[in-house]
């Protein structure tokens, strides 16, 4: 987020709760009199995830003496501001005693430089209490002025709009109340409080609150003052002036710390050879690591990150390519372009790349150029073509969610979609493509979708009906659930188990009618008991969601005896619908699993599908007219982003070939880093003080797949393991002219996820079992508060550490029933 555009959505943040009885209320100075009144200023940061908060603050005091210089009849006039007697002090972060006192407070020597621009006045043209210009001088110290910008913020009685911007990353709570008391047209004080409350958006306890607090108060009549400037105007006021004032915006100035500490590249290739780049990505040390990196990059020449790609060890490029993408700076993406080679680099490496970019939580449009680029017009193997085209509508969906739909770039990556699509005549080709549109969501396709889901043959019309699934509630039109249910109900002809279960999960998820939800309940005792099994399981689901949207027309549903009773809800399936939170530590994010289990023809787990094909005979279903070929495969969608599909054996000699050469090693699904979360935001307070707030989260992950198939015992087993890492670095920095304070949490957590099937065909019907499990979790949090005032810094940390014992997930009875028996059968 460029800190500019976020400085360009404030002026000072000004609110007024003055009202006159009647007409205007009008304020002035008088000339020749001296004002003087005491300012206060209280700033605090803190830390909420400890049991007291604990963190930084800062208060400071002084006298504003105020005269006016100058005044027209239109009740315009010139005031001078100037700061007198400024003292500042801090409070130390070290507690005293269990009862959580403290120290007294530490003075703050300011520096005789600070001093001198402290005291140089500024002249503010004002209007019965509405600021119209700031002068001063241009070349002063950015914390110092942002400070008098402050000051003068409260002689603004008036109300002032303001805009307050969403940002991605985190959740920000601000308000603010200004309270102001007037008597004989005269300012007697003002008060003005503020509050933010800044957290990551995952779900967290790890919170900072900032707090800042401004009063002026008169503290003497009116003193003899010197005398009015002559000067027909306000103009030739400022041009009689020796030093003539310049003219200052009023919005606070950003401000950047200047980083004396932070690692750069070149001294991480100097020092490499002592350096080992981690390749586990389940570990939070890797985690740590790729963040660490990316900065290096951000900040690195190009030739510097050539250099670093160019030496690397083959194992650890693919990290490096990662973080390179990650980074998303010039340099970065100029050096892997240079470095990049799609007709010589190895697959996995190219796959990396394209995956990276694809997961990338806010591409850049120079990171879709440089996608198309390397795709265009390349001869290249079918995964890297497949992985770069569902990477394509990645990227173009996010950048079309940044508002970003009009760039040249990103319509060009949807005619490349568009026109390939038209273009492909094997059915495979056409299903890639459908599920990139799936990935870029754009609304202007819902109508290609739509035609092939409902007229399309059975891989495209499943394919297309997946992509529609991916479109948020208010994109499913009254059209589409027309569609919708035309599939579902078989109006026009027979459609595949997973398109017709799609269809349905569309109408009940998209503002459902109440007669879509009758009508489908009712459509499943005519439905075979594995489908309808789902479909039941799927409306109890939503009616203990709070959240869903049809759960309050489902709950009035269910209050018919004629809809919810034995004949509907008795159906002893053993497919599977559950969605819940995985992890049960409050404050750690939850990422939430959804398990979707039918028995044909797929299985998915984590957003992962494995699919069947041709093995019904096996498992008790009655035969098609046209027998399917015997196929297994799997897809997943992680982070919103659909993978290309992998297919683990394609026919009857494929699967024996497979059976008898395996190596036993799974199927890597997705493996590697990624940034998911990378925000920078700065908020100016109305004190003329700023915070900076970062917040930086880096994901490790190795999920892979296995399935396993017996001729002989007649079984089929999957499984599914998703080991994970998270490094979270949340930091809040307080800059003033005085004291420099940061407060940083980082948290780091380790988590593995088990998910397996096991179905045996031997018996009629099939026994199938699911297993779900959490490996223990462990976690750790350290706080941390820095405060540095001149020459003089002190740091102070807390920590916690922990781990939460692994479980085992009860999904329903009918499951945990075949479970104990499939389980009993092997000890046996």
């Amino acid at each position: 987020m460029d800190p500019q555009a976020v400085w360009g959505c404030f002026c000072l943040l000004c609110f007024s709760l003055l009202r006159a009885a009647k007409g205007n209320l009008l304020l002035s100075f008088q000339p020749r009199r001296l004002y003087q009144y005491r300012y206060t200023l209280d700033v605090q940061l803190k830390h909420t995830s400890t049991p007291s908060p604990w963190g930084a603050r800062m208060q400071a005091e002084a006298l504003i003496h105020l005269h006016r210089l100058w005044s027209d009849r239109g009740g315009q006039e010139l005031l001078q501001v100037q700061i007198h007697d400024l003292k500042a002090q801090r409070q130390p972060e070290e507690e005293k005693s269990q009862d959580s006192t403290r120290g007294s407070p530490v003075e703050i020597a300011l520096s005789p430089e600070a001093q001198a621009e402290l005291q140089q006045p500024v002249l503010i043209s004002w209007i019965s209490g509405k600021v119209k210009a700031f002068y001063g001088n241009k070349a002063e110290n950015i914390l110092i002025s942002n400070l008098k910008r402050g000051i003068i913020s409260l002689f603004q009685l008036q109300p002032h709009a303001s805009t307050t911007v969403e940002m991605f990353g985190v959740k920000w709570q601000p308000s603010s109340r200004s309270q102001f008391v007037v008597k004989d047209s005269l300012l007697q004080s003002v008060l003005a409080e503020e509050s933010h409350l800044v957290a990551p958006a995952l779900r967290s306890y790890s919170s900072i609150k900032i707090t800042s607090r401004q009063q002026l108060q008169l503290v003497s009549p009116a003193m003899p003052g010197p005398a009015e400037v002559s000067g027909q105007s306000l103009k030739d006021v400022l041009a009689g002036m020796g030093a003539e004032p310049q003219p200052l915006g009023m919005a606070s100035l950003p401000f950047r710390r200047v980083c004396t500490h932070c690692p750069s590249l070149r001294a991480f290739l100097k020092a490499s050879d002592r350096k080992r780049v981690r390749t586990d990505t389940s570990k939070v040390a890797t985690a740590w690591q790729f963040q660490r990196l990316i900065q290096m990059l951000r900040s690195a020449k190009k030739r510097d990150v050539l250099e670093l790609l160019r030496r690397a060890p083959e194992e650890t490029r693919p990290f490096l390519v990662e973080a390179a993408v990650a980074a998303q700076s010039v340099a970065s993406l100029a050096a892997l372009s240079d470095f990049l080679d799609f007709s010589k680099e190895p697959k996995s490496l190219l796959e990396k790349f394209l995956y990276a970019a694809a997961f990338s939580p806010r591409p850049s449009e120079e990171l879709l150029h440089l996608v198309l680029d390397k795709l265009d017009g390349k001869h290249l193997a079918p995964e890297i073509w497949e992985t770069g085209i569902v990477a394509v509508g990645s990227l173009v969906g996010k950048l079309c969610q940044q508002k970003l739909c009009g760039l040249q770039v990103v319509e060009r990556g949807v005619e490349m979609l568009l026109r390939g699509l038209r273009g492909a005549e094997e059915e495979p080709e056409v299903v890639i493509y459908l599920l990139a549109l799936g990935n870029a969501r754009l609304p202007e396709t819902i109508p290609t979708l739509l035609e092939l889901a409902e007229d399309g043959p059975t891989a495209i019309t499943s394919a297309a009906t997946s992509a529609l699934q991916r479109f948020p509630a208010p994109h499913i039109s009254s059209e589409v659930k027309r569609v919708m249910r035309r599939i579902f109900h078989q109006n026009r002809k027979s459609y595949d188990k997973t398109c017709r279960l799609a269809a349905a999960e569309i109408l009940l998820d998209s503002h459902p009618l109440p007669m879509d939800v009758i009508n489908i309940l009712l459509a499943t005792s005519e439905m075979e008991t594995e489908m309808a099994t789902f479909l039941l399981l799927k409306v109890q689901n939503s009616l203990r969601d709070h959240h869903h949207l049809a759960r309050k027309i489902m709950k009035d549903i269910m209050g018919d005896p004629r809809i919810n009773n034995y004949n509907f809800f008795s159906k002893v399936g053993i497919s599977s619908s559950f969605s819940g939170p995985l992890t049960g530590m409050a404050w750690m994010p939850h990422p939430s699993h959804s398990i979707t289990q039918v028995l044909l023809p797929s299985t998915c787990v984590f957003q992962v599908t494995f699919e069947v094909q041709g093995m019904e005979s096996m498992m008790g279903e009655n035969l098609s007219e046209a027998e399917e070929e015997l196929m297994a495969g799997m897809s997943a969608t992680f982070l919103d982003v659909q993978l290309r599909p992998i297919i683990f054996f394609q026919g009857y000699t494929d699967l024996m070939a497979k059976v008898l050469l395996s190596s036993g090693e799974p199927t890597s699904v997705v493996r590697g880093n990624l940034l998911l979360m990378d925000h920078h935001q700065v908020i100016p307070l109305q004190s003329g003080l700023q915070v900076t707030v970062r917040l930086q989260g880096g994901l490790g992950l190795d999920i892979s797949a296995d399935m396993d198939v017996s001729i002989w015992d007649q079984e089929l087993k999957t499984s599914i393991s998703a080991r994970g890492s998270l490094a979270m670095d949340f930091q809040a920095e307080l800059d003033s002219p005085f004291l420099q304070a940061t407060l940083r949490s980082q948290t780091e957590v380790e988590t593995s996820i088990h998910f397996d099937t096991k179905l045996r065909f031997s018996s009629s019907p099939v026994l199938m079992c699911l297993q779900l499990r959490e490996e223990q979790v462990p976690y750790r949090e350290v706080l941390t508060v820095s405060q540095a005032a001149g020459s003089q810094s002190s740091t102070a940390q807390k920590g916690r550490r922990g781990t939460v014992h692994g479980r085992e997930f009860t999904l329903h009875q009918t499951n945990s029933k075949v479970c104990n028996l499939l389980l009993t059968a092997e000890k046996e």
